[in-house]
């Protein structure tokens, strides 16, 4: 969809799968707050991936490939997805900061997409050689989905960063 389409005012429906969306976003990003760049790259599973390489991970592989790929079709964006794991390594002389802005650029991007459409819109695009014939038919399932996988990520990230330095975003008493 070209960058000059008027934006439509969302559904209801798209609306609240957004509010929630940012709220994982927001979590994202908060639990990792007052870590240096340091602490940032310091993996702490056996598993060997750290923080920052996460978020880009949900910058790229997330909201970028899902919603302005899938969801838009952008041929750009298509053109240039890779096959592996590349989103998960952060260069050494990459910036934090620019990481972190990254995944808000890629929000921001992603929201202008759900906002011109409504729930039920099906995608722009379909990666067959990644999944096979679809499984998520609406702009509704790609929400449904990239809020499952943010809340999945935003449970490491929480593990992580009590690793780091014992932080925890969120305590039930």
């Amino acid at each position: 969809m070209a960058e000059n389409t008027p934006a439509m005012t969302p559904d209801s429906e798209v609306r609240a799968l957004l509010k929630v969306l940012d709220g994982q976003r927001r979590h994202v990003l908060g639990i990792l707050d007052g870590l240096d760049g340091k602490a940032l790259r310091r993996p702490v599973l056996p598993s060997g991936w750290h923080c920052l390489g996460l978020v880009q991970h949900l910058a790229l592989d997330v909201e970028r490939f899902w919603f302005r790929a899938v969801v838009a079709g952008d041929g750009e964006i298509i053109e240039g997805l890779t096959s592996g794991d590349e989103a998960w390594h952060v260069a050494p002389d990459v910036p934090a900061a620019d990481v972190l802005d990254g995944y808000r650029r890629q929000a921001r991007l992603a929201d202008a997409v759900i906002t011109r459409r409504p729930a039920d819109a099906g995608p722009a695009w379909w990666p067959y050689d990644l999944f096979g014939e679809p499984h998520l038919h609406t702009l509704r399932d790609v929400l449904l989905h990239v809020i499952t996988e943010t809340a999945c990520h935003a449970g490491h990230l929480d593990a992580a960063r009590e690793l780091i330095d014992g932080r925890r975003w969120l305590v039930l008493t």
